[in-house]
């Protein structure tokens, strides 16, 4: 039998569907399918150059974003596979592919005959009948190439393609470092060192314990379900700032630091910016955001941290108070006390403990509540299929219809931890959606990745409120996604500016607060009694409790972010840097070894490089559209047809900015969510 015929990856997935066979696929197939992938879209690339014709919007802008199929296919694979079931195989792969891909990448944005044939259609532009689609592919193509060094020659263009190559290694080793020493973090603890913990946690920490093989003991990991219950119910506080340190110590020092990586990254991005006639690499990136410019985002991060500095000096205030009159602590309020506290005082205030919320909310109901709001506003409907190959037996595959019956795409969920994914929650797709020049519509497959709290016994599993709200949002990112009508995958689903790519998903989070949306699943998984309406008023007057600790603590990423993609020069000093960097929002006195940016996956390994001020960014967005939905009725169709034309099968299509005042017939302000967050 042929190597074509052995290896899956080779030609186009086949069955109705069109799924990944993940059963078939092995480790060994993905380096020779890239290598044939790449090898096929050079020859694409050169088919395009070598075109006899006069280059226009079909022969080339088109012709150049169908390019890269085989390739493409394979890698939609291997990348989320990455990410969600790693092994230490995949990860040295991964090593091993990435210079190869940039420089693959870095051949087509330098191929100088290709450059001139897409200047030339640019530069006509005039003399096509464009529509908006593809007009904004013409001008994307354009200004991607400018930005990337299509201008650069000789000595400059050799250099572009070092740093491009040495980024893409060291951003790929950034994340696996985290993931690594994440996974090496084991912390028994005894019994009499369990004082607050829910019975939840105390169950799963003995059951992987005597996994281990250390019966009578209580295994904890930092994995982010487990971290976050234990700072938030923990009573011992010499376990909390242990947790807290060890937390947040992560990748200081030690075989897995990015000290050194993050400092390397930093300059090559900036000799980046520098080589293609920018100032700073934020400069670069946000020539092709919604912001526009850096002064933009430093405005927006201001305005914000002056508005909500205040009500945290009395939130501050309020928890101090808490905390002495109830002899919590016996000085001041540190990291690693902040979460138990509040949560104290949330209790106390509203009777909002998360642990009593979670017997309402078990993961099949919230599932199922979540596709019923999404066929309540957009008709749409989700039927589960246990027929199709998965990569991990916890992956489950939904087919996904519209409302008149015609298939929209696949959704493939995966939802707890494992040594193998990294932290965090994400959706990503194993295919894009586009339509085709005969006017057929391909269809996207969908993930959703998260890392909730597995079964115990015979309990399931057991969700927090920030956990459904997790759930929200990255089910706003798959809506984007499933929803798509677009005829070029570039500019498909999520394929949108970085700082609009967060309105879906975090405008799909209010609901989490609305009565009418918990009224429809939220019942305790053991009697079926549905969530007590004292309860849901408890949940929804306790939305605002915390929000100004919530917003800085986010400004301080984002001012991080911002800071290391503005800098003029070399930095060797980071924990310094930091420092320096989240000055302005700074909640607590700073400690050593606790730093951020050695782990901070999302801007040295994840694509939001100068790009996180981004989730304050569509913030205000998702502020000002949800309360289009209050103006209206949060289920009002009217309203969630707009959104769903406007935005949600847009994609990238247009600009933004335009897709957003069709919807709401203006631009938003940040006013919407400072009444929300109960700040003005």
């Amino acid at each position: 039998m042929s190597e074509q015929h052995n290896n899956p990856l080779y030609a186009p997935f086949g069955g109705e569907f069109e799924a990944t066979p993940f059963d078939k696929i092995d480790i060994a197939h993905f380096e020779p399918a890239i290598s044939r992938g790449i090898e096929l879209a050079r020859k694409e690339i050169e088919n395009i150059c070598a075109d006899g014709r006069e280059p226009d919007f079909q022969n080339t802008i088109v012709a150049l974003e169908r390019s890269g199929e085989d390739l493409e296919r394979v890698l939609n694979v291997f990348y989320p596979l990455l990410s969600a079931l790693s092994s230490p195989e995949l990860m040295e792969l991964s090593m091993k592919v990435a210079p190869m891909l940039s420089e693959h990448s870095t051949s087509i944005i330098l191929n100088k005959r290709l450059w001139e044939r897409i200047r030339a259609v640019y530069e006509k532009r005039a003399d096509y009948s464009l529509d908006a689609e593809e007009n904004t592919l013409l001008n994307e193509t354009y200004d991607s190439f400018r930005r990337n060094g299509a201008l650069l020659e000789g000595a400059e263009s050799e250099e572009l393609k070092k740093i491009s190559a040495e980024l893409t290694e060291l951003t790929t080793l950034f994340g696996q470092n985290v993931l690594n020493e994440l996974n090496t973090y084991e912390i028994y603890l005894k019994e009499n060192d369990l004082d607050g913990l829910p019975q939840r946690l105390i169950d799963e920490a003995s059951e992987a314990a005597a996994s281990k093989g250390r019966d009578g003991e209580y295994l904890f990991t930092l994995s982010q379900p487990v971290y976050m219950s234990f700072m938030k119910y923990s009573s011992r506080r010499d376990l909390r700032e242990r947790m807290y340190r060890l937390y947040t110590g992560r990748n200081i020092s030690g075989e897995f630091s990015n000290t050194g990586i993050v400092s390397r990254i930093v300059e090559l991005r900036l000799r980046k910016a520098r080589l293609l006639g920018y100032d700073t690499y934020a400069d670069l990136v946000l020539a092709n955001k919604m912001a526009r410019n850096k002064d933009n985002v430093f405005s927006l991060l201001d305005s914000l941290a002056e508005s909500y500095r205040p009500a945290w000096l009395r939130e501050y205030a309020e928890l101090k108070e808490f905390a002495d009159e109830k002899g919590l602590l016996t000085d001041d309020i540190r990291q690693w006390d902040y979460s138990y506290v509040a949560n104290k005082l949330k209790e106390a205030r509203y009777s909002c403990d998360e642990e009593a919320y979670r017997p309402y909310f078990p993961l099949a109901a919230v599932v199922s509540g979540v596709f019923a709001l999404a066929t309540r506003l957009y008709g749409i409907s989700f039927t589960k299929i246990d027929s199709l190959p998965v990569y991990h037996p916890d992956v489950e595959v939904y087919r996904v219809d519209d409302e008149d019956g015609s298939y929209l795409g696949l959704l493939y969920t995966d939802f707890f931890p494992r040594a193998s994914k990294r932290p965090g929650a994400w959706m990503t797709d194993f295919k894009g959606e586009w339509i085709d020049d005969s006017g057929k519509s391909h269809r996207p497959h969908v993930s959703i990745v998260m890392n909730f709290t597995k079964p115990s016994g015979t309990t399931p599993a057991l969700l927090s409120t920030s956990e459904v709200s997790t759930l929200l949002h990255e089910f706003g990112h798959a809506l984007h996604g499933l929803l798509a009508k677009s005829r070029f995958s570039s500019l498909s689903g999520t394929n949108v500016r970085r700082d609009f790519v967060e309105l879906p998903s975090q405008f799909n989070e209010n609901f989490l607060t609305c009565p009418e949306f918990l009224k429809t699943f939220a019942r305790h998984w053991s009697t079926g009694e549905p969530l007590p309406e004292e309860m849901i008023d408890r949940l929804v007057k306790s939305r605002q409790f915390g929000a100004a600790y919530a917003c800085l603590r986010q400004l301080n990423f984002g001012l991080i972010d911002m800071k290391w993609h503005t800098i003029t020069a070399p930095v060797d000093d980071v924990a310094s840097f930091e420092r320096l960097a989240g000055e302005a929002v700074q909640l607590f006195e700073p400690i050593d070894n606790s730093l951020v940016s050695p782990q901070f996956n999302h801007i040295f390994s994840g694509g939001y490089a100068a790009g996180y001020y981004s989730y304050k960014w569509a913030e205000v967005l998702d502020a000002d559209a949800f309360a289009a939905f209050e103006e209206n009725g949060v289920f009002d169709k009217a309203t969630a047809l707009s959104f769903r034309t406007n935005i949600l099968e847009k994609g990238g299509s247009e600009e933004p900015d335009v897709l957003y005042r069709r919807f709401r017939g203006h631009d938003a302000s940040i006013d919407a969510m400072l009444r929300r967050d109960g700040i003005r």
